[in-house]
């Protein structure tokens, strides 16, 4: 039967992003989308025993849940820290967590004495810097508030990781060494100086202005967390995570009467390649459904963030994997065209992978026009269908950015769902331009259209979308430009205020906040 018949997804899927322990809880990252809603999406585009594909997977949660739903996963990412979060999460070989819990117990054994020494006395803390083994104190990015990497911590900090490392490491290597060890960089993430800890709030709620900051900045104030109840706390994280992974393993076992059952060396492959060479290593028409989240032009540097993780951990980064990250800026200076042209590359190799009667939904979300231009000019060219575009925006404003200059950061996404028809179609004309005096009265336009749909209220993000949804039908999306302050004087000089508190626009004539997003399809 042809998946041609699928009926997309047309609605926002309402978020729960504390919902699964496997991905929330364990370690943070620079983003994660929410499992529930990548679920929904790999549920409706595929079936059992399909081939899913997330050439830009960050942490897993594509991978990990299309293995989850009876999937054959593909992960690839070029960052070795996010690949290590993402095998270690998936990894079905325990037979239980009895095993972790016990190394756990005898690592405690190991670090209870001289993590108690440094905790209490600051000499000693410098007394065992010499004592443990350390990585090179490397030069940090030119964004970085410090200088060098010891800079980043406190003896304390630098002296008690060390301590826990070296007990992590004289385990037997393999499963159970590896996810103490994921636990230890989850712990490494509060046990810097770049920790900032929520005001208001029990000294431990908060975490790296890596994360949320996306660069090396230092806290006003150090805040120095105990050490062991640090780790113990990510451990128990790692526990409850893997507790799900097992759990779902008996529900297949269960559900197939043991024909049938989620294996991760079996059902999941982990790459380390650039987005655009996936076919060296993948065969064309291959593969039965593409969910993937790009890099947002300059928004995050992930290798250069990663350098705190990637660098104790032992992972080298090549320059030639410097040189193929898909982003803007960087200590490798990537230009806006490395950007896009890694971009396109990128989606080409997608829709090349991907079988004839296939989708591929690609979550994006930026103020440059020309970066959905980039994406939806290359897949029409692939001869793909553009099929849906929805706003996919969370109930929580969870970005610092969007806290802070509330109107003017997108802080959702689209997600813009493409079919593959079984037989090739003749790519439409997405290159014609509107003459450059005809810009603003065009866009004036099309603001008008998008606007007349309705609603009362809606966020930036809804009208955006739909702002660029109608351009790219109009055939002009690579020839306008529309900035973030030319945005707010539009709707402003249309009636329309932002509300700081609820993050919605409404008509000053409507005092009663109800939600609403333009409609795109």
């Amino acid at each position: 039967m042809s998946r041609a018949s699928i009926q997309p997804i047309l609605e926002a899927i309402p978020a729960a992003r504390q919902q699964d322990a496997r991905h929330y809880g364990v370690h943070p990252y620079f983003t994660r989308r929410p499992a529930n809603v990548v679920r929904a999406y790999i549920e409706r585009y595929s079936v059992e025993g399909d081939v899913v594909l997330d050439p830009f997977g960050g942490t897993g949660v594509t991978a990990i849940e299309a293995m989850l739903l009876g999937r054959h996963a593909i992960h690839n990412d070029l960052n070795p820290f996010a690949n290590f979060i993402a095998r270690n999460i998936a990894d079905t070989t325990l037979p239980s967590t009895a095993p972790l819990h016990e190394a756990f117990l005898r690592v405690e054994c190991a670090c209870a004495q001289p993590l108690k020494e440094i905790e209490q006395d600051a000499a000693a803390a410098k007394r065992w810097l010499k004592r443990v083994p350390l990585p090179k104190n490397i030069t940090l990015p030119s964004t970085s508030d410090a200088d060098r990497f010891y800079d980043m911590f406190t003896p304390r900090q630098l002296s008690g990781l060390g301590i826990l490392k070296q007990a992590i490491d004289s385990e037997a290597h393999g499963v159970v060494h590896d996810l103490l060890l994921l636990a230890w960089s989850a712990s490494l993430a509060k046990l810097n100086k770049t920790f900032l800890s929520a005001k208001g709030r029990a000294p431990s709620r908060g975490g790296s202005s890596i994360f949320s900051i996306y660069r090396y900045k230092l806290a006003s104030e150090c805040v120095e967390l105990p050490i062991w109840q640090t780790f113990a706390g990510r451990v128990r994280n790692v526990l409850a995570a893997k507790e799900e992974i097992l759990k779902a393993r008996r529900y297949w076992q269960t559900r197939s009467t043991g024909a049938r059952t989620i294996d991760s060396q079996r059902d999941m492959v982990v790459l380390a390649h650039d987005a655009a060479s996936l076919d060296q290593v993948i065969d064309e028409g291959s593969v039965d459904y593409v969910f993937t989240d790009p890099p947002y032009g300059a928004f995050i540097c992930y290798l250069d963030l990663s350098i705190l993780w990637n660098h104790w951990l032992g992972f080298p980064i090549a320059e030639e994997t410097l040189r193929c990250e898909t982003i803007v800026g960087g200590e490798a200076g990537h230009t806006e065209e490395h950007y896009k042209t890694s971009l396109a590359s990128s989606i080409r190799t997608c829709f090349r992978l991907l079988r004839p009667d296939r989708w591929c939904s690609i979550v994006f979300q930026h103020w440059d026009l020309s970066y959905f231009a980039t994406i939806l000019e290359t897949a029409s060219e692939c001869g793909a269908e553009l099929r849906a575009a929805i706003t996919q925006t969370g109930d929580v404003i969870w970005s610092m950015h969007k806290k802070k200059n509330s109107a003017s950061v997108l802080a959702g996404e689209m997600i813009i769902t493409f079919y593959k028809p079984a037989r090739a179609r003749k790519p439409e004309d997405t290159l014609r331009c509107v003459p450059k005096g005809d810009a603003a009265p065009i866009l004036s336009d099309i603001f008008d259209i998008c606007l007349k749909n309705g609603k009362n209220t809606f966020t930036s993000e809804a009208l955006f979308n739909s702002l660029v949804i109608e351009m790219w039908r109009r055939r002009a999306l690579s020839c306008l430009t529309l900035d973030r302050r030319e945005f707010m004087v539009l709707l402003n000089q249309r009636g329309w205020c932002y509300n700081t508190r609820t993050h919605l626009w409404s008509r000053r004539e409507h005092s009663k906040e109800t939600s609403g997003h333009p409609a795109l399809f």
